[in-house]
């Protein structure tokens, strides 16, 4: 028998029919209070593909995901947000019982042609993987709670020409309040980033660390390596070193490039080759952004010296 593919949720009457609620008040949005087991979602037998932006505040999930929590990490409620395209898959041996929250339910549609659109597809954390959830305190639950709640209030009323602004400027707000709180939970787990911090250094000087590069390192390889997902590696790098996860690259590749410079006879070229540059001219402009120099001149200026 053929597999089936992952159950499709592709509007947010799908979702409400799969948790068993009636027809959504608006077609294009819902807000959903979690209450479990009164509201416990159908699972697919293996995976769901979710068409919708889904931002959730979930309580009481103690041992579902792995987020490898410290002393002094918020543990009241997580955070979570995902974008349209996303598959899920479910562990049904988990205890759903005791989990509460409100979940809000996006179509794209409703974004359309919006500013806000273009910001939640730049934002990372709705490509973070399910364990870099965001750990809220009872404050700033209280904060998201009530942003979710205008939402619902306001599309609960009738329709007019400022409806759909006016949602999506409490969807922006909750967007800013998420990137705060994401914010602070760098800073506040920075002892525990040191780690991954220091095994995102270990693996670059270990690729750079080779006589010739065939190809250069890309974010989403080290980051699998690492067991997180590119964007929250790149955020997190950002937040305590002030440089993404590119940057760090790119700035041992520099590293890479003026030693061989220095010490070695090869031309422009074909350093450029060694570094794993398909063509010299991408290398020579890299070198002349990050150093203000060419490397041609970069040599003759050290040579000079």
């Amino acid at each position: 028998m053929k597999k089936q593919g992952p159950r499709r949720i592709d509007t947010v009457a799908d979702y409400h029919t799969m948790v068993g609620l009636p027809a959504p008040e608006h077609p294009l949005l819902s807000v959903i209070d979690i209450v479990c087991p009164a509201v416990r979602p159908d699972l697919p037998d293996d995976s769901m593909y979710m068409g919708l932006y889904n931002i959730f505040l979930k309580r009481n999930i103690d041992g579902m995901f792995g987020y490898g929590r410290r002393n002094y990490d918020f543990s009241n409620g997580i955070m979570g947000f995902s974008s349209p395209g996303q598959v899920f898959s479910f562990n049904h041996e988990l205890d759903l019982s005791k989990i509460s929250g409100i979940l809000l339910l996006i179509h794209p549609d409703f974004l359309r042609n919006h500013p806000v659109q273009k910001k939640m597809e730049d934002l990372g954390f709705f490509s973070y993987n399910m364990n870099e959830a965001l750990h809220l305190s009872p404050r700033e639950e209280i904060q998201i709670t009530r942003i979710m709640t205008d939402i619902r209030e306001e599309y609960l009323q009738p329709i007019d020409a400022f409806s759909r602004d006016v949602v999506i400027s409490h969807v922006d707000v909750l967007l800013n309040y998420a990137n705060r709180f994401y914010n602070r939970q760098f800073i506040t787990r920075s002892t525990s980033a040191e780690e991954p911090v220091l095994r995102f250094e270990a693996l670059l000087n270990g690729f750079f660390a080779k006589e010739e590069i065939t190809v250069l390192p890309a974010v989403q390889d080290l980051a699998a390596q690492m067991n997180i997902s590119a964007h929250y590696l790149s955020d997190m790098l950002r937040s305590l070193t002030g440089m993404s996860a590119q940057q760090h690259i790119h700035n041992k590749l520099i590293e890479k490039a003026k030693a061989i410079l220095l010490s070695t006879s090869l031309s422009v070229n074909e350093t450029a080759y060694q570094l794993g540059f398909e063509y010299p001219q991408y290398f020579n402009r890299l070198f002349k952004s990050k150093t203000g120099l060419t490397p041609a001149a970069f040599r003759k200026a050290a040579m000079d010296n």
